[in-house]
């Protein structure tokens, strides 16, 4: 995995926007941090006190601390800032891979929404981001540049602004270097590797489904090569050669290996509560430098499971 020069804070961090320098108090005898703070900032009163502990405005030996009580020792250091700090809120089903002023990478867990649908307005990736870019700027924002599916995990990136946005979606086949997801599906796939060519079109029900009628709807290229099989599973590298609304989970289904869990497409087992598919590899030129970034994720641990040997 690839990591950034700017290290990004996926919890618990704090961002302070103040300029005027904080002030420092070394601890030299056992006490409480209320008591501590009443005698070291006299005359200050004790409510204005419970007011920098409760915004986040004193931390010990870096770490914000708001407990009236928290236990201090000799040879710490408060920290009292001027300015409120924001603390940064947990980042709930996903990890920032890498961050800097033009994308954000991340990591998304099976069971997070990469964006808002009309059922769901609040646990996504999107607004979960939103917030983290806003902790350095309230008019920050991120802007979608493509989707994982709910149950699918793995690597995906946003813009940081609107002209990335446009250049990375303008360019994208050739931004974009590789795509590559492992699938977990049904059966034994006895061709170890091939490509699966169609048109993909969507029912009134927005279930994706492929024409074989050449121009008869998307085109969509998928490239597979099975890593290991037996009798009830086979794990696939799949590379995209497009990238389509539910390409792969059509694509397997085509094969006649749906993706195991993916009951919407076929599949008749259901080995685990997600589905059987990971977006492992992202690789691009960042849109600002020109320089190759790659990112890659460990296969999850559910689908190595359904084979006695994990692959090398």
């Amino acid at each position: 995995m690839r990591k950034g020069n700017k290290a990004p804070r996926s919890s618990g961090g704090a961002f302070n926007r103040s300029q005027t320098p904080p002030k420092q108090l070394k601890v030299t005898e056992q006490s409480e941090l209320l008591l501590f703070l009443l005698d070291k900032l006299a005359p200050q009163g004790r409510n204005s006190i419970k007011s920098l502990l409760a915004h986040g405005q004193v931390s010990v030996d870096d770490r914000v601390e708001k407990l009236y009580n928290h236990p201090l020792k000799p040879g710490q250091v408060v920290t009292v800032r001027k300015d409120r700090t924001t603390v940064a809120p947990p980042l709930l089903g996903l990890k920032i891979l890498y961050e800097d002023d033009a994308v954000i990478v991340i990591n998304k867990d099976a069971g997070l929404l990469s964006i808002a649908t009309e059922q769901e307005t609040e646990l996504t990736a999107y607004r979960q981001l939103t917030a983290h870019v806003r902790l350095t700027h309230p008019q920050n924002r991120i802007f979608v540049l493509h989707r994982l599916d709910r149950e699918t995990s793995g690597v995906m990136m946003f813009a940081k602004n609107e002209k990335i946005q446009q250049k990375m979606q303008d360019g994208w086949k050739d931004i974009v270097k590789e795509r590559m997801y492992v699938a977990l599906v049904e059966g034994m796939v006895k061709k170890t590797q091939g490509t699966i060519t169609s048109w993909l079109r969507e029912t009134s029900t927005l279930k994706m489904y492929s024409s074989f009628t050449p121009n008869d709807g998307q085109h969509a290229v998928t490239h597979y090569k099975v890593i290991r099989a037996s009798r009830n599973y086979s794990l696939l590298e799949v590379h995209l050669e497009t990238g389509r609304k539910n390409q792969i989970r059509v694509h397997m289904q085509d094969l006649g290996h749906p993706i195991a869990s993916d009951k919407k497409y076929g599949a008749k087992t259901k080995p685990f509560a997600r589905l059987g598919l990971h977006a492992r590899v992202l690789a691009f030129e960042h849109p600002v430098t020109g320089k190759p970034m790659r990112f890659e994720t460990d296969i999850p641990k559910p689908f190595l499971s359904q084979f006695k040997e994990e692959p090398k």
